[in-house]
């Protein structure tokens, strides 16, 4: 029998790409059900802040943040890049459940090769472009659209999010197991034990 696990990422978030590999291992050697879900981090109003001492300082660890994800990346030979803006990723995040919703196969693709261009700093998230990656994926462009055009895709984001959010995740990558509710969060919560060894 296998485990049902959720798999919380945001796009925005270079660990979100970092974890990609593990969780597709931990998927593959230990019989793991992975859905990988939308989970939407309000960078925007931790941007703004209000002035306080705890959002300048959450501000001051941008650098630091992106370097960290650089030295992991760096390991396995990945590109990361910080990013010029702050994006608004719910239409990456409707094409990632559609494509998730297509097959595992589509979600590959189109998880790998929106990870991969927008980390190297080739991909904008815009509206023609995710439709793009859609085409490319093998998930239908009709579904994409419609889902856009009518704001569903949009009101499943906030809906996955929401719910999340009253079962704990605040961060991502989280994984949730789903038949007990514990969280693991963090891209090393997936990596292999190595006796003697630090990850």
């Amino acid at each position: 029998m296998s485990a049902k696990v959720a798999l919380y990422v945001d796009y925005r978030s270079p660990f979100s790409y970092l974890v990609k590999e593990d969780a597709y291992a931990l998927a593959r050697d230990f019989n793991v059900e992975l859905a990988w879900l939308p989970f939407t981090i309000d960078l925007e109003r931790r941007v703004r802040g209000n002035g306080r001492a705890t959002d300048r300082a959450g501000l001051a660890q941008g650098p630091l943040f992106y370097m960290d994800a650089r030295r992991m990346g760096a390991r396995r030979n990945l590109i990361i890049r910080g990013t010029r803006k702050i994006y608004y990723p719910t239409i990456a995040h409707v094409g990632m459940f559609l494509a998730f919703r297509t097959s595992d196969t589509v979600f590959r693709r189109y998880h790998d090769a929106f990870c991969e261009r927008f980390w190297r700093g080739e991909l904008e998230i815009d509206t023609e472009t995710i439709r793009q990656l859609v085409l490319e994926a093998g998930a239908e462009v009709s579904a994409f659209d419609e889902s856009i055009a009518s704001g569903e895709g949009a009101r499943q984001c906030r809906a996955i999010a929401a719910d999340a959010e009253q079962r704990g995740v605040f961060g991502v990558p989280t994984f949730l197991l789903q038949e007990t509710g514990e969280l693991f969060w963090g891209t090393d919560r997936v990596w292999p034990d190595r006796a003697g060894e630090n990850p």
